[in-house]
């Protein structure tokens, strides 16, 4: 299949070109027998007359090219409305009748706040433009109009306060938020890419409007992406700021699967400078060696790295609730431990050639051995629950008796 992208360097189209790329090349297997053989990548300076070839020789258009922020209002129809135009004739030039998206906006339903927006009604004109274009050809037409988006690449102090947000918080920037309470309908980039893949395969999901609701129905004028987010400025901001702290309290904040914050999350980590990607921790170093605490959880607890030196002894000591893994990284170790009720001592030789998870038991205590004369001892650790120095639940007790 033969792809023709418009605004390909656009935000939406980067990324669609991208993942178009991982298709193309076998690096993106998980969409079914879709095959992808050429990509076109056109766009405001692109020369001209590769658009006559494009047109001639595409299997499928994706038409994202657009106006956002034009300086004058009259422009949103030349650059919204216009190059539709000519896209459109220049298919009917070589009667190419393959399927062609658009991507409209939500601001052409003209309702509501968006009932006099110049962006709204170039974009509904577009539409209609789109529609009569299938009527009159036969071509099958996929109409999106898209809410608020969202993701990497998207461009800062724009037309996305999230974009804006991320990378304003991101640099320590000011951020400045008029109501809080304002709700987004908001739509993460790669949801949209996988629609727009799907739509290749002819599995786009379409809809109505009920206003400005989109309404999924099999049936549907428009197409749209099923799954979005609705979102308040203040909630937007305060997960970014959770975020922000993490170098700082190493805690993770709940990220659950598919989840607005597990995008939001993504999206704010492409704005970080250079500067914040690599940032220090605070290593505990004594003559033993080294603890570090990595990450912490408030579901699921801490995980802290541990370098013993040569022939040392760290632990000793038992815990009644908590429990941990150790899992040696590098190195040549033993693991001991023993019911704090009996004198038969477990022993479990350990390397870094053969890594594997030792469980350390409530009610067991337990210590590891650096056993190599040359060579420190790198060891995982995680925890069930961050450390908290007003109930450690940690007591001495030597595994083996000194007696």
């Amino acid at each position: 299949m033969k792809v023709l992208v418009t605004g390909a360097k656009g935000f939406v189209g980067k990324n669609l070109c991208a993942q178009l790329n991982n298709i193309k090349t076998g690096k993106a297997k998980y969409y079914g027998d879709i095959i992808v053989s050429e990509i076109y990548e056109y766009d405001i300076d692109t020369e001209p007359a590769l658009l006559d070839e494009y047109c001639k020789k595409a299997d499928f258009v994706f038409n994202l090219a657009g106006v956002n922020r034009p300086q004058n209002p009259e422009e949103f129809m030349q650059g919204n409305f216009g190059f539709a135009s000519t896209l459109l004739d220049t298919l009917r030039k070589y009667d190419n009748k393959c399927p062609i998206m658009l991507s409209s906006s939500i601001q052409a339903t003209l309702i509501g706040r968006y009932a006099d927006g110049e962006y709204g009604k170039s974009k509904k004109a577009g539409e209609e433009l789109f529609f009569d274009y299938s009527s009159q050809t036969g071509a099958k037409v996929l109409v999106y109009r898209f809410p608020n988006l969202f993701g990497k690449w998207c461009r800062p102090n724009y037309n996305s306060a999230v974009a804006t947000f991320c990378n304003n918080i991101a640099n320590d920037l000011p951020i400045h938020v008029n109501d809080p309470n304002v709700e987004l309908e908001l739509l993460y980039i790669d949801d949209l890419v996988d629609e727009m893949i799907a739509a290749l395969s002819g599995n786009e999901h379409h809809c109505e409007f009920d206003g400005v609701d989109t309404v999924l129905t099999p049936e549907g004028k428009y197409c749209a992406v099923p799954t979005t987010y609705h979102v308040t400025l203040g909630e937007i901001v305060d997960l970014l700021d959770l975020f922000k702290s993490q170098t700082k309290t190493l805690v993770m904040p709940e990220i659950p699967a598919d989840s607005f914050a597990k995008k939001l999350y993504s999206t704010y980590l492409s704005y970080l400078p250079k500067e914040k990607i690599a940032f220090p921790l605070k290593m505990n170093i004594d003559a033993r060696g080294s603890f570090t605490e990595l990450i912490k959880s408030d579901r699921v607890g801490q995980v802290s790295i541990n370098i013993s030196k040569p022939g040392i002894t760290k632990g000793e000591h038992w815990h009644h609730t908590k429990w941990e893994f150790f899992m040696v990284v590098a190195g040549h170790g033993l693991i001991q431990m023993r019911n704090i009720h009996s004198q038969e001592v477990l022993n479990f030789e350990v390397s870094g050639d053969k890594i594997e998870a030792v469980h350390m038991l409530p009610g067991y205590t337990h210590n590891i051995i650096n056993l190599s004369e040359s060579q420190d001892l790198v060891t995982v650790m995680w925890c069930n629950e961050c450390f908290d120095p007003s109930h450690p639940d940690t007591f001495f007790e030597p595994v083996e008796s000194k007696s």
